[in-house]
């Protein structure tokens, strides 16, 4: 498929998806991450892997790049973008944002606003190992297939069920919840 034809599809399934809304206010920190597509021989998902630092409650796990949003951030999407140059070196200006696919909320109060952008890969990944031990860019159509392996099209799972394996690493938690959501709106979306 035409990659201008896939980001169309993309664009419109993100912007005319229903989306998980914001909880109160004031019961949440407010973080944001970014879903980055990447298009190479195929289209792929940029995803890392955290530090493995003691003492830190995300060590080794699979996530997208983001962060806390801080005083200075405008927005959760000036946050992401932010975080994303600061943990793995892409500039904004290399990054087009197609919209946000919503709220996700943590057991840990944090309120997770997911924003979806494609990478022009006009620079190389320099990720900041104090943060990040791998960078993964993962097939969506292994993604997409691996979904509907699980039966998630059919029945949305509960969050112990919710697992995407890959190679030597399980992407799970929040991180699932937004991928799932992600993959289910690509799907009913076309």
């Amino acid at each position: 498929m035409d990659k201008n034809k896939c980001i169309s599809i993309i664009r419109s399934a993100v912007q005319n998806g229903s989306h998980p809304g914001p909880p109160d206010d004031g019961l949440f920190q407010s973080t944001s991450v970014i879903a980055l597509f990447v298009f190479n021989k195929e289209i792929e998902l940029v995803f890392i892997q955290k530090a493995d630092v003691k003492g830190y409650p995300w060590a080794n796990q699979m996530a997208f790049p983001g962060g806390h949003k801080d005083k200075k951030d405008l927005s959760t999407k000036d946050t992401a973008l932010r975080e994303l140059t600061e943990e793995m070196g892409i500039n904004r200006e290399n990054v087009e944002v197609l919209g946000s696919l919503g709220h996700f909320q943590t057991i840990n109060s944090k309120d997770i606003e997911a924003w979806i952008g494609i990478w022009n890969q006009k620079e190389a990944i320099n990720y900041d190992r104090s943060e990040i031990s791998r960078v993964f860019q993962i097939p969506l159509k292994y993604l997409i297939d691996l979904h509907k392996e699980k039966e998630f099209h059919r029945q949305a799972p509960n969050v112990m069920h919710l697992t995407y394996p890959y190679e030597d690493v399980l992407i799970w938690g929040v991180t699932a919840k937004i991928l799932y959501h992600l993959i289910d709106v690509l799907l009913k979306g076309g």
